[in-house]
């Protein structure tokens, strides 16, 4: 295959001109991340158990 010489020279042209963001936006949004991440996880076994033992309460009686 040929390399195409352009795209590669506008790729590093375009990563130029990106903003990229501090180190202490990227871990305070990590961290929001993770804490949602827990408590939807959190909610969905909750709601998991919850449905599980109704599932056997009802098929049991």
């Amino acid at each position: 295959m040929k390399l195409n010489l352009k795209y590669f020279a506008e790729v590093k042209s375009e990563l130029a001109k990106v903003v990229w963001p501090k180190k202490s936006e990227v871990v305070k949004l990590t961290l929001v991340v993770l804490i949602i991440t827990i408590i939807v996880g959190a909610y969905v076994g909750a709601l998991d158990i919850i449905f599980a033992k109704l599932l056997k309460f009802i098929i049991e009686t």
